[in-house]
């Protein structure tokens, strides 16, 4: 499989809330880097390791939207990596407000997995979705590090 469909798959595979099948396609020593001030990234810097990002990102993340969908406007691949521009879609169901946000991410492969994932996202218009009523979302919506 081509690095390209990989993240494609990796995509439906999130959206359908498939955490196993999105492991799989990545390397056992990953590197998982969200956006700085994103909600749920909180102090730290990147997560290593498949262990890391399904107990501190899949396991929170997963179920705490409906309907989120990363819409592909463009690609640009390279050797060993793939560059996406698109937009998140989705309702947070805590504040039940509707996410619709620009993104890019920078996939890098070694092999046929995914060694690193970089997110750049428009974090202040994340946060206006995931704030509560009351709450300031400071470093993380859930947990600190």
């Amino acid at each position: 499989m081509k690095p390209i469909d990989t993240v494609r798959k990796i995509y439906r595979d999130f959206a359908a809330g498939d955490a196993a099948a999105i492991l799989a396609t990545f390397a056992d020593d990953i590197e998982f880097r969200l956006a700085e001030n994103h909600p749920y990234r909180g102090a730290g810097g990147a997560w290593f390791g498949k262990q890391e990002i399904a107990q501190r990102f899949l396991a929170v993340a997963g179920p705490e939207w409906e309907g989120w969908t990363m819409n592909v406007a463009q690609t640009v691949e390279a050797a060993d990596a793939v560059v996406v521009e698109g937009r998140y879609t989705g309702l947070y169901k805590p504040t039940r407000r509707r996410l619709d946000v620009q993104v890019c991410h920078v996939w890098r492969f070694r092999s046929d997995s995914v060694a690193s994932f970089h997110q750049y996202v428009d974090t202040a218009a994340l946060r206006r979705v995931m704030q509560r009523d009351g709450e300031t979302l400071s470093g993380s919506a859930h947990r600190s590090d």
